[in-house]
């Protein structure tokens, strides 16, 4: 079957049915796959044609083939200008006065790598001078022929011929490899040959914030069908890795390798700093494009060599002794720590973060919309890390300054009029860049809401809401608290609220599943007590489930004293 149109999307086709297919069918064979497949499966229709667009896609390797080859309708060929000056590589003078030759070898470049080149000196006009200067001249070649030139001044002032072809510099140089290396500049194809690395080019106009248009690509594509190994060697600035994001992107994660010039910007800045043989043991030791979301063993190979010889890692402690014998964590996680109303939950909390900030030395900032005024909480720091109640005497004095110092550089007030979750994690991430906070602390959870999240699924709500806090403590190592509030509470038979569980919270079995781990903060009003209880961790070596630690509240400071509550079950009777 010939289709009635002989071009499509703009484009005329050239040869029809490329494939040798089954003219019309909508479904058959895939010339990708088929033919790789068992004998039995070669005839089998795991593809299906559009025509009318041709397209074909297979549903078993999952890619997309062209049907016929096209040619562009209507549009011949472009046609560039050649450069003026012996057409053929192999005619090419050699010319480079003394002083060229002194200024490239003063760069790490003998003569006989600008002779192996083809570089050459001459005058030519400059737009950034306005005027005819002395230059060198680094000449592109393509199929052996003169394709385009880049002239170079002494005020470093650059520009290729006008209307010439774009393509690679030194491109003829990577023909017959199964592999070859991209640099950002002439400058660094030279360092390479120079170092024994003779299959190098160079991206002929550097690279920019936006490497999305890399045309000469286009003329030079077929030159990489062959390469099984790509090596990117581009500068390490911000432009130099836009470029290389998009040489990937375009040439193939699969067969890129990336390395870097450790404190130099190029290879030719290296080859001067540490000499040929070390920049060919930097191109040589490149590594494959890391995988996206993919760990492999080599990733993590220290972190299991680590764990071999050490066992697991030890958690991080508040400096509680009862607290610390059942409770311990990892930063890049979340703690969920619930209790029924006017339990010492935030006191609670405040007690831990100013644990951790005496050991560790971690800052924390708070999205407390409840803990207002904003100088009542800040007075409860201070008071923690004082040990004490400070006296209007104490006002200005020495020991004053220095606490008010301290609680001023790690103690951080999120202060807004309305919080949401997004607005608080924003703000988060500024003070983690900014301050370099540890812990976050939102408090409670139900008065910073997700107004992102549309769905009136309490269980979703509560899923999607503790993802984006787990994506925020793991993207910068942050340990995240939230307070949460039990919306369902219940009595015993003696008219006493029980202990609340982290089911008791609405969505309460999402905040089980999601959560790092848990902790119940209750109070024991008739012994004047505060007990913290493990509701859950999630790695045993950092605590355990169902335990208890109790505390006596100091009321001066605010501190959660270690107690051992009385055992009334071994206590003799007086007859005994």
């Amino acid at each position: 079957m010939q289709i009635e149109t002989t071009e499509i999307n703009g484009f005329a086709i050239d040869t029809f049915n490329q494939h040798g297919l089954e003219e019309g069918k909508k479904q058959g064979i895939c010339p990708s796959c088929s033919h790789n497949r068992k004998p039995k499966n070669q005839k089998a229709k795991c593809a299906s044609y559009d025509w009318e667009r041709g397209l074909g896609t297979c549903h078993n390797c999952n890619t997309s083939f062209q049907l016929h080859t096209y040619k562009r309708k209507g549009k011949a060929e472009k046609v560039y200008v050649k450069p003026s000056g012996p057409p053929n590589a192999t005619e090419y003078p050699e010319f480079v006065s003394d002083k060229v030759i002194e200024w490239f070898k003063s760069r790490g470049i003998s003569s006989q790598t600008l002779t192996d080149l083809q570089i050459s000196e001459g005058p030519e006009w400059m737009p950034q001078t306005g005027k005819t200067e002395n230059v060198i001249k680094f000449n592109y070649f393509m199929g052996g022929e003169l394709t385009n030139v880049k002239y170079r001044d002494g005020r470093k002032n650059f520009k290729l011929f006008k209307g010439a072809e774009k393509v690679f510099y030194n491109i003829d140089s990577i023909v017959g490899y199964d592999y070859c290396v991209i640099v950002e500049g002439e400058m660094d194809v030279l360092a390479l040959h120079e170092a024994g690395i003779t299959n190098a080019i160079s991206v002929p106009n550097g690279a920019t914030l936006n490497s999305n248009n890399l045309d000469y690509l286009d003329s030079c594509i077929d030159y990489f069908e062959d390469k099984e190994k790509i090596i990117l060697a581009v500068d390490s600035d911000e432009a130099g890795q836009a470029l290389q994001t998009e040489l990937i992107r375009r040439l193939g994660s699969e067969v890129c390798f990336l390395t870097t010039f450790e404190d130099c910007k190029d290879a030719n800045e290296y080859l001067q700093k540490y000499g040929a043989d070390k920049l060919t043991e930097r191109i040589t030791r490149a590594k494959p494009v890391p995988l996206e979301n993919v760990t492999t063993f080599r990733d993590i190979e220290d972190e299991i060599t680590d764990f071999v010889r050490n066992g697991f890692k030890k958690g991080f402690q508040v400096g509680l002794s009862n607290f610390d014998e059942i409770f311990s964590t990892y930063t890049g996680q979340f703690i969920t720590v619930t209790g029924i109303p006017s339990s010492g939950k935030s006191d609670f909390v405040d007690q831990m973060v100013v644990g951790y900030n005496a050991n560790y030395g971690w800052k924390t900032a708070f999205a407390s919309p409840e803990n207002v005024p904003t100088y009542l909480h800040a007075h409860k720091l201070m008071r923690k890390t004082w040990q004490g109640m400070p006296s209007k005497e104490d006002i200005g004095g020495d020991r004053w300054n220095q606490i008010a110092d301290h609680c001023n550089s790690n103690y951080f007030h999120i202060d807004m009029e309305r919080y949401t979750l997004e607005s608080v994690l924003k703000k988060g991430a500024e003070l983690v860049k900014r301050k370099g906070i540890k812990c976050l602390v939102i408090d409670p959870f139900n008065k910073v809401r997700d107004v992102d999240c549309k769905t009136e699924d309490v269980n979703r709500y509560t899923m999607e809401y503790l993802s984006k806090i787990e994506i925020f403590a793991k993207k910068y190592d942050v340990l995240v608290f939230i307070v949460a509030h039990p919306t369902k509470m219940y009595k015993d038979k003696d008219g006493k609220i029980e202990e609340p569980t982290m089911y008791n919270i609405k969505g309460g079995g999402e905040w089980y599943d999601a959560s790092y781990h848990g902790l119940l903060v209750h109070r024991d009003y008739e012994n004047k007590t505060v007990k913290c209880k493990v509701l859950k961790v999630k790695f045993q070596n950092l605590g355990e489930n169902g335990a208890e630690s109790h505390f006596k509240w100091e009321p001066r400071s605010g501190c959660f004293i270690p107690h051992e509550p009385l055992d009334v079950s071994s206590e003799k009777m007086p007859w005994e």
